[in-house]
């Protein structure tokens, strides 16, 4: 009897032990799935989200195209991430930009800003919202995006930065953000783990 009881209380500690190691490595578990968001792609094809990447384990990076440092880092990453899995035959992964500017950056500049950086249009997807939807899902997934003081080139042009988050998130196949990272810095081989622990 005490035997039985000692093996129980070891299977117990164990399970516990695994639930709370898993907590610790995907610490979120917020549903984006129960509410759906309007955006363009950079197509200029209506698209809903995140009811475009149901089924995928996704990463959604958050950026402006006009930023000089935060932003072009992050996109890197992601961009080294979706290298990876393709170089080892992983195709059932997403990745998805979203605008935070979307004053200027229209469908056709954020084709043209992957297009430059030789980014996969099969697995990666740019959005564009008005901003009422771009501020809804920012909130949503605790994302701040304000603009810095603004100045007018010689030609009249507004000219503008942005001081943001620096945002990575990583979705499950049921639309669940499960974890953040610092996107201009963030571990490649942790997210990477992460990605294939989702898809396991």
């Amino acid at each position: 009897m005490i035997r039985y009881l000692t093996k129980s209380i070891f299977v117990l500690l164990f399970a516990a032990t695994l639930f709370v190691s898993c907590q610790d490595k995907l610490p979120l578990n917020i549903n984006l799935a129960n509410r759906s968001y309007t955006f363009y792609n950079q197509d200029s094809a209506q698209v809903n989200f995140p009811e475009i990447i149901a089924g995928y384990v996704t990463v959604v990076g958050f950026i402006y195209t006009n930023c000089p440092d935060i932003c072009p880092m992050t996109t890197h990453n992601m961009s080294l991430t979706d290298q990876r899995l393709k170089s080892e035959q992983i195709g059932d992964v997403k990745f998805v930009s979203i605008t935070f500017d979307p004053d200027r950056d229209y469908p056709s500049v954020l084709r043209k800003y992957g297009e430059i950086r030789d980014l996969d249009f099969n697995t990666w997807t740019f959005l564009w919202g008005d901003k009422k939807s771009t501020k809804a899902l920012l909130n949503r997934l605790d994302v701040i995006a304000i603009p810095t003081d603004s100045s007018f080139s010689d030609e009249g042009e507004l000219s503008y930065y942005m001081m943001h988050t620096d945002r990575i998130s990583l979705l499950d196949k049921n639309g669940k953000l499960k974890k953040n990272y610092k996107g201009s810095r963030v571990d490649l081989e942790e997210l990477y783990k992460d990605i294939k622990y989702l898809r396991d």
